[in-house]
């Protein structure tokens, strides 16, 4: 959102755009205003939401609640044991609530999955006695690549169950992008499916999975000891004896009887690798008791859940941070009902999720705003075809969400009157950072509002002084957190230097430009680094430039995010060709030929929307790429500042090049 933009918006709430919590809705809220006031002492207020939130075989000592002497690197309730899958599951069943439904699965095709508490209990015990019989053990590293089905979330709690690290990645990428992440973590074992199902077709995944593990240029062999293999498609796939196993097979060999053994508060639980500047991603690391308080504390104060009484539906895939903590961890921790779903919005009708809504009475839903100005465009006729008044509570995720969506999205989908909650955080926060608590917020369209309780938030500008109401300045957390990340995987240098580098060990800087409105409500104003938001994901442009320059094709590439409206941003390129290179195809062959080949190199998500096919690239004298001048072109702005460049002229041959 423009600043600007944000300002004019800012301006028409103060006269009429607020929406105060109703007094019914304020009377039965599981939030109370009570929280801020505990939440100015943060290390008592996280102590105690952790010991009366979560199981713990091993309760942590008061004055153990958080170790900061070590900053960044910070450790909460280290002298603490508990397992991360018992608290999701296990408790659950002894509690009584065993025939409670922890799942609603939905597939693509139209097939559906339920599971109590007391069944999803069993297949994952089933499913930890099955990796321990393939020797993965505590603190060895799974890869988890698979579509959106019941064994997705088997797994992950499988792998945590026994005290192992799970690293999920998203189904959609690439056998490079696997193989990247497999290798820098040492993965012992894969957990694919044959294939999945998306946008009406069956798309395989086990031919990406061999591809990766195949050795390396330099001849090495891949750590992966075993893949397992769940059958979900049907289709013909190469089978590696000795290595391939069916997961069928394998499960039905097994026990159904397995104790969780209790492990540190702070031993690992994931590895999940979001994009960095450098092109290389950044396996960031979160441990077990810190992020299972933090993610289970948001879930239940922020979607004011109920779990008795809810349905709660997070439309996000495991691959991203939002379905580890809001589809994994935060809803079973809470002893949830969720529904998850396998497919797209629009398969096989654009009104899918409103039948999934009207199916399921989901009381509780958690979305993009990409997904929302999408269901925009399509018009409002649609949702109105399905009965949607169970819904009480609508969420938002992944990118600031603009207030003429946030306005349809509560009218046309919450029926007018249904609370939007718009939340800010990352996959290194781990958990919701800032976001309206339901029945005690006075809700503003287009804000994320204010820091949850427990959280120091500041905006302030490049000296680190706190800037004054409606001025843009960088988004900062200047107090530890439980569910923080715990560093990058076998990089802590990088760790301190991506992100606490800026104001110093003690001070987050998370990437993001902000304001304060004049009532304290904080506005997001997009990233501020090289990575850009996509339909919630963030990528790399230095990641998507090394795919664009890997083509024969090309010499060099920049890459920037352009503003969207429906992706929130969009990659848009700037391609310099070889000049042997030069007569091969003509600009809209190679625009096409260079978009398939990113998104072979690295995944759909990543296609440009634009490839722009260029003589020259806007550079300093010292070599310096100006990609703010590029985003000038690729949201057809006037051309900024120029004075920097080695060749002043060579924005204006970029733009006659593209009329």
């Amino acid at each position: 959102m423009a600043e600007n933009s944000a300002n004019n918006i800012d301006n028409l709430l103060h006269e009429a755009r607020r929406f105060p919590p109703s007094d019914d809705f304020a009377n039965a809220a599981v939030a109370t205003r009570e929280l801020y006031a505990q939440g100015e002492d943060p290390v008592a207020f996280w102590g105690s939401q952790a010991r009366g939130l979560l199981h713990w075989h091993t309760p942590f000592t008061p004055e153990r609640t958080l170790d900061w002497s070590e900053p960044p690197f910070a450790k909460w309730f280290d002298d603490g044991e508990l397992n991360v899958a018992y608290n999701c599951l296990d408790r659950h069943v002894l509690a009584g609530n065993g025939d409670r439904v922890a799942l609603h699965w939905e597939g693509e095709p139209g097939d559906s999955r339920s599971f109590t508490y007391a069944e999803l209990t069993t297949e994952v015990k089933k499913a930890a006695n099955l990796l321990t019989a393939l020797g993965v053990k505590q603190g060895d590293r799974v890869a988890i690549y698979l579509p959106l089905i019941p064994e997705a979330v088997i797994s992950m709690l499988a792998v945590a169950r026994i005290g192992a690290v799970h690293s999920v990645v998203f189904g959609g990428f690439s056998a490079e992008s696997l193989r990247s992440r497999i290798d820098d973590a040492s993965a012992v074992l894969v957990i694919t499916a044959d294939g999945g199902y998306r946008k009406g077709k069956a798309f395989p995944l086990k031919p990406t999975v061999d591809k990766a593990l195949e050795p390396n240029a330099d001849g090495q062999e891949s750590t992966v000891r075993n893949v397992l293999v769940v059958q979900r498609t049907k289709g013909d796939v190469d089978w590696h004896e000795r290595r391939d196993l069916w997961w069928h097979d394998e499960i039905a060999q097994v026990d159904t009887e397995h104790v969780a053994k209790a492990f540190p508060a702070e031993n690992p639980l994931f590895i999940l690798y979001t994009s960095g500047t450098t092109g290389k991603p950044k396996g960031i690391l979160h441990s077990s008791g810190g992020y299972l308080t933090q993610v289970a504390f948001t879930h239940k104060a922020v979607f004011d859940l109920k779990p008795e009484e809810d349905v709660y539906w997070s439309t996000a895939d495991v691959g991203w941070i939002t379905g580890h903590s809001y589809v994994v961890y935060g809803p079973l921790a809470n002893g949830a009902t969720e529904v998850i779903y396998e497919g797209t919005p629009d398969t096989p009708h654009p009104g899918r999720w409103w039948e999934i809504v009207e199916k399921y009475k989901v009381s509780i839903l958690y979305a993009a705003p990409t997904a929302i100005r999408t269901f925009m465009k399509l018009g409002r006729q649609i949702p109105q075809e399905f009965d949607l008044s169970s819904l009480r509570l609508l969420g938002s995720v992944g990118e600031p969400i603009n207030p003429e969506a946030w306005v349809w999205y509560r009218d046309v989908i919450g029926g007018g009157t249904t609370p939007v909650v718009d939340t800010w955080w990352q996959t290194e926060t781990g958990a919701i950072i800032i976001s309206a608590l339901p029945g005690v917020t006075t809700l503003k369209p287009g804000s994320a509002q204010v820091p949850i309780p427990g959280i120091a938030i500041d905006v302030v500008d490049e000296r680190f002084r706190s800037t004054e109401a409606d001025q843009g300045g960088l988004l900062v957390i200047t107090h530890p957190w439980p569910s923080m990340a715990r560093g990058i995987w076998g990089d802590p240098d990088r760790f301190v230097e991506t992100y606490w580098s800026k104001f110093g060990r003690t001070t987050y800087f998370a990437g993001d430009g902000a304001r304060r409105d004049r009532d304290g409500d904080i506005w997001l104003l997009g990233r501020v680094d090289d990575v850009m938001n996509v339909s919630g994901h963030r990528l790399s442009t230095a990641e998507i430039e090394s795919a664009l320059v890997s083509h024969p094709m090309v010499a060099e590439a920049a890459v920037v995010g352009a503003s969207d409206e429906t992706t929130g941003q969009a990659v848009v390129a700037f391609v310099i060709t070889r000049a042997s290179q030069a007569d091969a195809a003509a600009a809209d062959d190679a625009s096409a030929v260079l978009r398939a080949h990113v998104a072979e190199q690295i995944g759909a998500i990543a296609r440009p929307r634009e490839v722009h096919i260029v003589s020259e690239l806007p550079k300093t004298r010292s070599g310096k790429i100006m990609r703010r001048l590029l985003r000038d072109v690729a949201e057809g702005r006037e051309i900024g500042d120029t004075t920097t460049l080695a060749d002043t002229m060579v924005m204006s041959v970029i733009s006659n090049t593209l009329k």
